[in-house]
């Protein structure tokens, strides 16, 4: 099979590459054409994942799928940008025909439930490997960023933290649990839920966000430094889930939550005058910390010692000595 029947055959037929809402023009052209209308701005954002980097090789292509996709769209999201369309270069080594009819299936699945189209990309041989390119809109000068926090606002997140982390001794095939206990853990890490509904509710109300991919306390830093202030966060009030607790205990469960990443959970500042409008919503939002005026994130225990640890998260380049 040649790289445009590929394209044809297991992309350009599936239900999320029909076109919809922004699309003006999807695949079968150079470039695809998004309307946004006037007063927005377009938000882009690329992802790349790579096998044995990223994931677990070999996979179920159907749960790859849906992921590459949802920590993409979970861009937007931290953005508080309404989805429109994405674009996907695939690398693979092999045309197995089961196997990309999987990956589509899983893609398409997260595509309609996040409502973007795919409008593009491109396909060729090597190491396998997946690059997304998301595209949303936003209104101008609502788009949520790292830079705005302010000494005095409260910290929060949009959820459970750890779970991604807690599910991949079960990913790597290195634990077993009880269905009641690796079911959730393992539907985070193969089908995080971008959090685009609650990113569009913040505009106009956090004063910073982003998405929790390499661990909190990594992200954290980069709002503490765009911002050009101090986070605090608490350690006992770190939102955990009842399978986390189970699987990992509390004291492995809550470094999870602290340094493991894969969350896709969104972190932000917020004034301490939004939280109870929100709350009142029905808006998912936890308080774990503080912003400070200062530099650098702290990590705090119950009895308000500082327990930062040298190690904070995931890094692709790790600094030696």
């Amino acid at each position: 099979m040649g790289e445009f029947e590929l394209i044809r055959t297991y992309f350009a037929a599936a239900p999320c590459a029909q076109g919809g809402e922004g699309i003006a023009l999807g695949i079968g052209d150079d470039c695809a054409l998004l309307a946004v209308p006037p007063g927005e701005q377009l938000a882009i954002s690329t992802d790349t994942l790579v096998a044995g980097v990223h994931f677990a090789d070999p996979c179920d292509p159907f749960l790859l799928g849906q992921r590459s996709l949802a920590v993409a769209v979970s861009d937007l999201a931290a953005m508080g940008a309404h989805p429109l369309a994405f674009t996907l270069a695939l690398t693979t080594p092999t045309v197995a025909a089961d196997w990309l009819q999987r990956y589509a299936q899983g893609l398409n699945a997260m595509a309609q439930r996040c409502g973007v189209g795919l409008v593009g990309g491109d396909t060729t041989r090597g190491p396998l490997s997946l690059t997304v390119t998301v595209f949303g809109r936003v209104p101008a000068g609502l788009a949520l960023t790292r830079s705005g926090a302010q000494p005095g606002d409260l910290l929060c997140v949009g959820g459970e933290l750890g779970n991604a982390a807690g599910a991949l001794p079960l990913v790597l095939g290195q634990r077993s649990a009880a269905a009641q206990i690796a079911e959730p853990l393992l539907g985070h890490y193969w089908s995080p839920q971008p959090q685009l509904a609650l990113g569009m509710a913040l505009r106009g109300k956090a004063t910073s966000a982003l998405d929790i991919s390499d661990g909190l306390l990594a992200d954290c830093g980069h709002i503490a430094k765009a911002s050009a202030v101090s986070l605090v966060i608490e350690r006992h009030r770190l939102p955990l889930s009842a399978a986390l607790l189970a699987f990992l205990g509390d004291d492995q469960a809550r470094s999870a939550a602290l340094s493991g990443g894969d969350d896709y959970v969104l972190a932000f500042t917020l004034p301490p005058a939004e939280l109870a409008p929100l709350l009142a919503d029905g808006w998912p939002v936890h308080i774990v910390g503080r912003v400070e005026a200062g530099a650098g994130v702290r990590l705090l225990d119950a009895g308000g010692h500082d327990i930062t640890p040298a190690v904070r998260g995931y890094q692709h380049f790790r600094e030696t000595p």
